[in-house]
């Protein structure tokens, strides 16, 4: 998506930020809902229901006006179960599809949930908006640059609703922490730093290829464009994050969440240069291929940002094993999913701002807003807290980070032209590589 300035950001994050609470109080339920009726119910399909799928649609579901009409996963064992439990939930029993191009022919499905590894959600979202569907698409919306571009042009294109399942937009406790962020109380911000220590993350033990997937499993279909490889349990389910076939590692799962809360706060688009350093620090010799340690220097126009990301130690900044900083002349906020606080700067033997006690989490979580935030927007046609032009701005900070990794140098980012400065080898990592039958949507 060519020139996607910082001007078209601030003009579109204006409406979203009123949505979430930074400028208006208004709650999300307040939405009017005028398109489909404030009483009509939306069925809903899942495409991917084994982890994040399902745990969207169960808040989804808490919902009066929400249905679960069809689920679609290639894992035959995990479709059954799901099903079980979706009937047991609202006494209906769903459709069950293995192909989700199948699903999307259903008429009666008004919205999609794509739950799927990253390597799928690009195709999958522009064939659900080009089949008359709206769209909750799990981040990060992509696994490369260019798809996250084709993403957004499909949203606008087909003019349909698209939630990217960055939640924490829709969490009240994140949004009081950035009005705070935004006041001026801290000063001139000129560092934020951005951290997920995983300590509960163990070592990917090698397992041998396998001459067949497990029964049940459309082993074909999962890999869908990526490349050909025998089966593999660790690639598969859960762990498929850590290799670059499907996905970006912790950089693009953790950071995708954290580093959208510190573009939100500081009002920023882009970086103009990335360096990354780090690799498979914690555990060498193990299966996985992403860096379990790293660490990443962003810099924009007047701060600079630091993404850190470790497994195996849970200790991280402030105590936290996962957060966001905001460190003024003033004083630094913390801000992590259960809690904010404001730690001033001492100066002549004062403080340079108010203390802020630890704010803690409350009400309802933000996973259940966003779905009821995504319902809203569907009946009344308004942009959705977190918007597929949002989600995108996320996962290209994340990918650039990736890429200063891959290609072990610093690089410059050119956001007009959307593309690196002077560096092919960097931009040939922009783009998707499809392989097999599929192809790239071309929107």
């Amino acid at each position: 998506m060519k020139n996607f300035t910082r001007r078209h950001f601030i003009q579109h994050t204006s409406q979203v930020m009123a949505g979430a609470g930074l400028i208006s109080s208004l709650p999300f339920s307040t939405v009017s809902a005028s398109v489909l009726g404030a009483n009509e119910k939306l069925a809903l399909g899942v495409i991917g229901c084994n982890g994040m799928g399902f745990s969207n649609l169960t808040a989804h579901l808490k919902l009066p006006d929400v249905t679960c009409a069809a689920l679609c996963d290639v894992d035959a064992n995990v479709l059954e179960r799901r099903a079980m439990e979706v009937e047991k939930m609202t006494g209906s029993k769903p459709k069950t599809y293995s192909d989700y191009r199948k699903m999307l022919e259903d008429k009666d499905i008004d919205a999609v949930i794509i739950g799927t590894p990253d390597h799928w959600h690009c195709l999958m979202m522009v064939d659900a908006c080009e089949a008359g569907k709206d769209v909750y698409v799990e981040k990060p919306i992509a696994n490369s640059i260019e798809e996250c571009n084709i993403m957004v042009k499909a949203g606008e294109r087909y003019n349909k609703i698209v939630q990217v399942g960055q939640w924490q937009r829709s969490d009240e406790h994140w949004n009081q922490a950035l009005q705070y962020v935004q006041s001026g109380k801290l000063g001139k911000i000129r560092l934020v730093k951005a951290w997920a220590y995983m300590g509960w993350m163990k070592s990917v033990p090698k397992k041998p290829d396998l001459s067949q997937p497990p029964a049940g499993v459309n082993y074909d279909m999962w890999l869908g464009p990526a490349p050909k490889r025998p089966f593999n349990e660790n690639r598969f389910h859960f762990n498929f994050r850590w290799f670059w076939d499907y996905a970006g590692g912790l950089m693009t799962d953790w950071g995708v969440h954290l580093i959208d809360m510190a573009l939100l706060g500081m009002g920023a688009v882009a970086p103009k240069s990335v360096f990354a350093s780090g690799g498979k620090l914690a555990y060498p010799d193990d299966a996985g291929e992403t860096p379990d340690t790293l660490q990443a220097v962003y810099e924009y126009d007047d701060f600079s940002m630091l993404w850190e990301h470790a497994v195996g130690i849970s200790e991280g900044p402030y105590g936290r094993d996962h957060g966001v900083a905001f460190i003024g002349n003033q004083g630094t906020l913390v801000v992590d999913r259960g809690k904010w606080e404001v730690i001033p700067e001492v100066g002549e033997g004062k403080y340079k701002t108010e203390a802020m006690p630890v704010q803690n989490r409350s009400g309802r979580s933000g996973l259940d807003k966003h779905a009821e935030n995504f319902i809203a927007c569907v009946k009344s046609r308004q942009k959705p807290v977190c918007s597929i032009e949002i989600g995108r701005l996320a996962a290209l900070n994340a990918q650039l980070g990736n890429v200063a990794f891959k290609t072990g140098r610093k690089v410059y980012w050119d956001a007009e032209k959307e593309e690196f400065k002077d560096d092919p080898d960097a931009n040939a990592l922009i783009n998707a590589q499809y392989h097999g039958n599929w192809k790239l949507p071309q929107v």
